[in-house]
């Protein structure tokens, strides 16, 4: 399927059971193809030869407003709109496409086509930079970094392009759109996270905001060099424990619980790593998935677990764990004394490699 994206990777869609016409002039494009993509899968929904200039589709129209691509014959790059109640009309040229001389439609549509033209000019950047690579010989190593410096230089100004687009248009799907596919790999997640928030509430709430909630929850399961965000639960004794209290140090986060196999055999292994190293800037942090107070207890000692333990006994349903997008235990992630993730899920020999490795 072409890709509805400028400079990045697309979002998956969803599409709607009203029907709304989409139309549009297209000067010198006459003969022309033009297809109608919702990005449900690798087929257009639609495809009409342009005549007299023109070109109409009717498009489903959902609940939720949706965003869509023209995609024109011979060219790389989409017009993109959302559905809504009103109908969208498009003026533009075939030279100029996907760039409109007028739009008429809803806010969102219109916000979109604003976005295109923010980001044309870095298209023509990224297409320059493209011929210069393939120009480079491979051992020309000055070349190489000069144009390294030009890629990064480009880079940046994506990212100021994208966030200054974000701050004027809070309530717009483009803003949400933008930042997950050209923002996304050229910030850092608590950044990511922080442009997110900054969004109005009725974005976050979206279709689209949930596509990017479930990817910051996946950052938090899966990503390293971040944020570890802090939390508190209740030790043995039942006095409160929070992750940021042992700031200064590395801690591993050890996810387990007495009625895990593998965890119980685990142990052992972290137990060691415990001994060698909890003079040396290192401690560790239990998080228990028990249910049972008296069988967490007894595997503490058991297992000689002298490091701290928390546990707020609702199994699978322990608040740091579902905070964490634990889906399987034994689980851990090191955190540096900075409060950032570094590593996951260090076992047996690996994760005294690495404390031996940061903690000579």
């Amino acid at each position: 399927m072409k890709q509805f994206f400028l400079l990045a990777a697309g979002m998956l869609l969803s599409a709607g059971v009203h029907a709304q016409q989409v139309s549009g002039t297209i000067k010198g494009g006459n003969g022309k193809t033009i297809y109608l993509f919702d990005d449900q899968d690798n087929n257009p929904d639609d495809s009409v030869q342009i005549k007299n200039e023109q070109f109409s589709f009717k498009v489903k129209n959902g609940k939720e407003p949706s965003v869509y691509a023209l995609i024109l014959q011979d060219v790389n790059y989409p017009m993109l709109f959302v559905t809504g109640n009103e109908p969208v009309h498009f003026t533009t040229t075939a030279t100029t496409y996907p760039i409109a001389s007028a739009v008429k439609g809803n806010e969102n549509t219109l916000a979109m086509q604003q976005y295109q033209k923010a980001f044309d000019p870095l298209i023509k950047q990224a297409q320059e930079l493209n011929t210069e690579a393939k120009g480079i010989n491979p051992e020309d190593e000055p070349a190489k970094n000069a144009f390294r410096k030009n890629a990064d230089a480009f880079s940046k100004e994506v990212v100021k392009t994208g966030k200054d687009f974000m701050k004027t248009h809070p309530k717009s799907i483009a803003s949400i759109w933008l930042l997950m596919n050209e923002l996304r790999a050229r910030v850092e997640p608590e950044e990511f996270q922080q442009l997110f928030y900054s969004l109005d509430k009725s974005l976050q709430q979206s279709q689209y905001g949930e596509s990017v909630t479930a990817y910051i929850k996946s950052l938090k399961a899966n990503g390293v060099n971040i944020a570890a965000d802090d939390f508190s639960q209740q030790d043995i004794k039942g006095q409160p424990v929070k992750l940021s209290s042992f700031r200064g140090k590395y801690v591993l986060v050890d996810f387990w619980a007495s009625w895990c196999g593998p965890c119980r055999q685990e142990n052992p292994n972290v137990v060691k790593a415990y001994n060698k190293y909890k003079e040396k800037n290192f401690t560790i942090l239990g998080v228990s998935l028990d249910d049972n107070r008296d069988r967490w207890l007894r595997a503490i000692n058991q297992d000689g677990l002298a490091w701290t333990q928390v546990s707020d006994l609702r199994g699978w349903g322990n608040e740091v764990a579902v905070q964490y997008g634990i889906q399987s235990i034994p689980s851990n992630f090191l955190v540096d004394p900075q409060g950032r993730i570094i590593a996951r899920n260090l076992r047996g020999e690996e994760l005294e490699q690495k404390l031996q490795q940061l903690l000579k």
